[in-house]
């Protein structure tokens, strides 16, 4: 008999291979050999559902019939039985004979559970036997693998509500067994709010077995004897393949009753051999359903010993054993399992498992209250390297709020409170007051005082000066030094790479390489993952690409192997942005919406992703998606955000301001964002805002004002490393020379900063200073071919990058100043139903979104010409509005 077994790698071939041949054995041209094909598989595996799916296709001239049924005399012949371990002795006698002895044409399918036969491994019972003439393949199905399962909820959900975490957890919940995760499904199908794109949470998958598998489950544990059934609740309070001694242990079993028992529930198909000798239930919902069952103080008693069990293994899974005395009503012991478990998960750098922990220990209410402030410690100090956690965030307050807190105990509470919100909340204003009181609080307890101090130092958000900021980690220095805690001095280290290298200071560099990498503490590498990842965002904002990414490769790594979830996911959102810098936009769009989604309720996580997105939407003139997403509901405040970004996001906004003709909004914009980066004094941060803020001004009739914010610019970024500021400031001196009439000086100016965006290099920045260079040569009458070249490649790099509307401005110029000789000849070119090159580029600016009014700015045209072609463009399209029109030019260029 051959076997095909049911793997990952072969099942859908070994299905196609028996539909190929149950379909030869069936056709009436078959050399008359028949068949016998056996589906084997335990309850739920989805036997029925291949049966249907390979006799699906048969020709109509196929006879199908039972055991019971007609039998014709000629012809093809299948005969199918299911669930023969079920089958009356009749039966089985029946289909004995018709084998023993088979028609020459006929095809038997039978199905059956192999747990369930009277005589294991015997379809048939104890007579069973295969004549020469007959072919029997046997056909062994399995639990489903993670790609069967996320098929089959993609087909019940929807692949667009589909999460990975979903399917993971359906996978684990079920034990990858066909029925029972049709039954979970249309558990979900039923609870899940409707709502296409709306990802189905994976906590709505319930922790009780659906009512089919409960069913089974009990009916079978009902089989094994009453004396040999507490071997079946033992395994289902363990909840793990186990060996029979440990079994029985749990279970109070001694000598050959225990054997006896494990022999029983096997029989009874209750539980099943798992391999390497042990035994246990196909699923954890399985386990759920039988232990449910087991009486209140019986599962008392057998939780206690799985804890006793559990407490003697090493090493010890002390979560596990915390679940098992909670259950049992062991707080004490519990108490301490709690505390050793988070503090294994910190010291194993899995502080999102410690948080977890600890949240559900600390809301239940059993904790007293000296362990309250202790639990909340370690809480607090896993916290602030994790990921965003309302639920942490309440209980930190509610207990710093204790009046009968030692002030020590109470300040480093509030110490990672304050991180907590400054970080992961975006709550900067509010951190830095907890962070300044947990100061006052820290007196005499140098290693979290310099860790307060320290945070104080870190200059990315609003409020304190350059200077302030300075000061806070020189103290922090010195008080890390005096402590000799090894984690705290990384922790100073890493603060002060970022406070020097946001600020352009060579001597940063050199720190970088002393960060311990290799260090035998897990606390260590967490803090030099975070620096690393810091100094490649700094390094981003300073123009040093390729220092970035190194940076940020070693950072995002050593995070992820350390346990700093905070610091890789600032890694990735760096990332974002290093890739916007230097022009690898392509599928940029998409990575950001992710990383935003990803990064949920996080505001200051997500800063980065936005800001991104603001960018390149409006580079495509998609002015109310930038608006969205520089300034909607979920972006980080200008006043309160991350200063670099909100300079970035200013600059933004003015030109898009700019571009609507509203000086007077743009001017009101450029002041703000002025005044905030002037409070704050690290002026590499104004490179993205310099340009745009001082033509906003000059265009607002403050010359003056200009004059002195250029001066002002220039002279921060003296001694300093800041490439892309300098590349900036060249560019600012060219606006200002351009819109003061010196037209000769602003054309060097656009010039030299071409050049220095070109070197590090950032394609985006360089085609709007060298457009700008050409513009300024044309307007002098010296440029002639070569400053019209010029524009055409800078329009042909907008095309590449994806900028839409930047190339459609370029162009707008590049027509008044072609030769006469290259312009199109008298006449209206006939294009039929095709766009004509007008009419292109005026659909792609529609379909961003771009009103007709906008679109004649940004082209030169009239809002009438403008119109015109528009409508053009839909009825080419065979479209009836923008939307429609995006979506038949995305089609079209697919």
């Amino acid at each position: 008999m051959t076997a095909i077994p049911h793997t990952p790698k072969t099942a859908g071939e070994a299905e196609a291979a028996l539909r190929r041949r149950l379909a030869s054995a069936l056709a009436p041209d078959a050399p008359g050999r028949p068949l016998l094909l056996l589906i084997e598989g335990a309850a739920g595996t989805g036997k029925s559902r291949l049966l249907r799916r390979l006799t699906a296709d048969l020709p109509a001239t196929v006879h199908r019939t039972t055991p019971d049924g007609p039998f014709p005399d000629t012809g093809a012949v299948l005969l199918i039985a299911e669930d023969v371990h079920r089958a009356h002795a009749a039966g089985i006698a029946n289909l004995s004979r018709l084998l023993a002895d088979p028609p020459a044409h006929l095809a038997c399918v039978l199905s059956y559970r192999p747990e369930e036969l009277t005589a294991p491994g015997l379809v048939l019972g104890p007579g069973t036997e295969f004549p020469a003439c007959l072919t029997v393949l046997r056909h062994l199905l399995g639990p489903l693998d993670v790609t069967a399962v996320r098929t089959m909820a993609q087909d019940a959900l929807g692949a667009d509500r589909c999460t990975a975490d979903l399917v993971n957890r359906l996978h684990r919940a079920s034990g990858g067994i066909a029925q029972t995760l049709t039954d979970l499904l249309d558990e979900l199908v039923a609870c899940s709010p409707p709502g296409a794109g709306q990802p189905v949470s994976a906590d709505l998958v319930r922790p009780d077995a659906p009512p089919r598998l409960e069913a089974l489950m009990l009916r079978r544990t009902a089989a094994v004897p009453e004396e040999h059934r507490p071997i079946v609740f033992a395994a289902a309070v363990l909840d793990e393949p186990a060996t029979g001694r440990d079994l029985a242990a749990v279970a109070g079993l001694t000598g050959r009753t225990g054997h006896d028992a494990l022999i029983a529930a096997l029989r009874a198909a209750v539980i099943e051999e798992r391999g390497h000798g042990r035994y246990g239930f196909t699923s954890p919902l399985a386990a759920a359903a039988v232990r449910r069952a087991a009486a209140g103080p019986a599962r008392e008693v057998l939780h206690r010993r799985t804890g006793r069990l559990l407490a003697g293994r090493q090493p010890v899974d002390w979560e596990r054993v915390a679940g098992h005395r909670i259950a049992c009503g062991d707080e004490r012991g519990w108490l301490h399992a709690v505390e050793r478990a988070a503090q294994t998960f910190e010291e194993a750098g899995e502080q999102q498992r410690a948080v977890s922990l600890l949240e559900s220990a600390l809301a239940t209410g059993l904790v007293p209250g000296q362990a309250r402030s202790r639990l909340a410690t370690l809480l607090a100090r896993c916290a602030v390297v994790g990921l965003r956690s309302d639920q942490t965030l309440r209980v930190l307050r509610h207990i710093v709020a204790d009046s009968t807190l030692p002030p020590g105990v109470r300040g480093e509470i509030r110490l990672d409170l304050g991180l907590l919100q400054c970080n992961q909340m975006g709550e900067v204003i509010e951190g830095r007051v907890e962070l300044t009181r947990a100061v006052g609080e820290l007196e005499g307890r140098p290693v979290p005082l310099a860790r307060a101090m320290s945070a104080l130092a870190m200059p990315y958000g609003p409020g304190p000066s350059l200077t302030e900021n300075i000061a806070w980690i020189e103290r922090a220095v010195a008080v890390a030094e005096e402590s000799g805690d090894p984690v705290v001095r990384a922790a100073v280290a890493a603060n002060r790479v970022s406070v020097l290298l946001n600020i352009g200071d060579p001597a940063a560099w050199a720190l970088i390489d002393r960060l311990p990498r290799e260090s035998d503490l897990v606390g260590c590498r967490q803090q030099t993952a975070r620096g690393l990842c810091n100094a490649a965002d700094a390094a981003v904002w300073l123009g040093h690409y390729d220092k970035s990414r190194e940076l940020l490769a070693e950072g995002v790594a050593l995070a992820a192997r350390s346990g700093a979830a905070y610091a890789e996911q600032t890694g990735r959102g760096c990332t974002l942005v290093l890739d916007w810098a230097i022009g690898q936009w392509a599928g940029l769009t998409d990575r950001a919406r992710a990383f935003v989604d990803e990064a949920g309720t996080m505001p200051y996580l997500a800063s980065d992703a936005r800001m991104v997105l603001g960018l390149l939407a409006l580079s495509r003139g998609e002015w109310a998606d930038t608006l969205a997403h520089l300034t909607g509901p979920r972006a980080s405040a200008l006043d309160t955000g991350p200063v670099p970004i909100s300079a970035t996001v200013s600059g933004a906004l003015i030109r898009l301001a700019l571009a609507h003709e509203d000086i007077a909004g743009a001017a009101t914009e450029a002041t703000a964002a002025w005044n905030r980066l002037r409070a704050k004094g690290i002026w590499s941060w104004a490179a993205e805002l310099a340009p745009w803020a001082v033509e906003a001004t000059l265009r607002s009739g403050a010359t003056a004002t200009a004059h002195a914010m250029t001066d002002e610019f220039a002279a921060g970024l003296v001694d300093r490393d800041a490439p892309s500021a300098e590349a900036a400031l060249e560019w600012t001196r060219a606006v200002l020379a351009e819109h003061t009439g010196n037209t000769a000086e602003a054309a060097a100016c656009y010039e030299r900063s071409a050049a220095a965006y070109r070197a590090l290099p950032r394609p985006y920045h360089e085609a709007l200073t060298a457009a700008g260079a050409a513009r300024c040569a044309l307007a002098l009458g010296d440029g002639g071919g070569t400053a019209v070249t010029a524009l055409a490649d800078r329009a042909a790099v907008f095309d590449a990058l994806g900028a839409t509307w930047d190339a459609a401005r370029i162009r707008a110029d590049l027509r008044h100043h072609q030769p006469a000789g290259e312009r199109r000849p008298p006449g209206r070119p006939r294009y039929g139903d095709l766009l004509s090159p007008r009419e292109a580029e005026v659909a792609e600016l529609a379909a961003a979104g771009m009103s007709n009014r906008e679109i004649a700015t940004t082209l030169h045209l009239s809002p009438r010409t403008v119109e015109q072609h528009v409508a053009r463009a839909l009825q080419k399209s065979g479209v009836h509005s923008r939307q429609q029109l995006a979506q038949a030019l995305e089609a079209a260029s697919s």
